[in-house]
């Protein structure tokens, strides 16, 4: 790929343009310039590689909005990864994604832009720690959050997501099942379900931080706000607020309802990427970062479609059985 030609500046800028002004209200106009030409460049790039972008709606404005081929949350990016016929799969979000990515096109290339992009669920519980649980509670079916190794999916019976974690629960048509890694997720699917739930200990960083106290702060600074929050959050702040989801299902309600003025109990960069969509939406930006997405850039992104580096390979055995549990996932969901 040495022999292409990376756009000048003012070839980006002017190929950019419309990029750039559809991201105006989230990205001042004056500081394009420092993202037009590897925009311009990834553009070129995906075209020579036959390669496209999934990148999660964590993921910052100018890949989400300026190189993106698909968008959404975990279940979307699953869905989607299983039906691209690119050749190169580049995710854009972390490492637990492009796994999922894999194990769904096991014949292409799979590739990360930086393979530390971890995550705190995922690396809070190991596939010695589930047979540990399946040995403490004999015949209960293990029911795995996407965000887990492909490890640790292998030793379970079916994946879920935020989106459909209790239909998932209940499709198994048992009275009790084991739900991992997210204690939050498990305690908020529960107070919805009759199944019994067993829970392990793992928090998401991003959403932990955020308590019932900060709701009721945020509801006196900005009256007739409107609060979503993402059900990884602590159930004392899902009971305080007026709707919970998936950050697609925060994205979809926003557009179906346009509250005046909102906050999204999620990673900051949803907030601005949904904004572009809402210009008519007043939204409040509590802001909690997560470490790990914010590690995937513009430049990593290039870089990686230039050198086809850092590619994500699962050893056979784990990939099959993991993959089952994606696959059941995807016909409940």
């Amino acid at each position: 790929m040495g022999h292409m030609s990376a756009p000048t500046l003012a070839e980006a800028l002017a190929r950019t343009a419309p990029i750039r002004e559809r991201l105006s209200a989230v990205i001042p106009p004056m500081e394009w310039p420092v993202f037009a030409e590897d925009v311009a460049a990834i553009l070129d790039l995906k075209r020579a590689r036959n390669a496209v972008i999934l990148a999660h709606n964590y993921q910052t404005p100018e890949i989400y909005h300026g190189v993106a081929d698909v968008v959404g949350d975990s279940l979307a990016l699953a869905r989607k990864a299983a039906e691209t016929d690119a050749e190169v799969i580049v995710l854009a979000g972390v490492h637990f994604m492009a796994e999922t990515a894999k194990l769904l096109n096991p014949d292409k290339t799979v590739l990360i832009p930086d393979s530390s992009a971890g995550c705190s669920l995922a690396s809070s519980i190991t596939a010695q720690d589930v047979r540990l649980l399946r040995a403490a509670h004999p015949g209960v079916p293990v029911v795995s959050y996407v965000n887990t190794s492909a490890a640790v999916k292998a030793e379970t019976d079916v994946c879920c997501t935020s989106a459909n974690a209790r239909r998932v629960v209940e499709s198994l048509g048992v009275p009790k099942v084991i739900m991992l890694p997210d204690e939050y997720l498990a305690r908020n699917v529960a107070a919805e379900t009759k199944v019994e739930i067993v829970a392990w200990r793992g928090h998401c960083e991003v959403h932990e931080r955020f308590g019932a106290a900060d709701v009721r702060a945020l509801r006196e600074a900005h009256p007739g706000l409107v609060v979503l929050a993402h059900p990884e959050c602590p159930p004392e702040v899902v009971a305080e607020a007026d709707y919970t989801g998936s950050t697609a299902g925060m994205s979809t309600y926003v557009a179906r309802e346009q509250p005046g003025r909102v906050v999204l109990l999620t990673e900051c960069s949803m907030a601005d990427n949904v904004a572009v969509e809402n210009p008519g939406v007043d939204f409040i930006r509590p802001c909690n970062l997560c470490p790990h997405m914010k590690r995937i850039s513009l430049a990593n992104i290039r870089a990686a479609l230039e050198t086809m580096r850092e590619e994500v390979t699962i050893p056979a055995d784990i990939a099959a059985r993991a993959r089952r549990a994606v696959e059941r996932m995807l016909e409940v969901a």
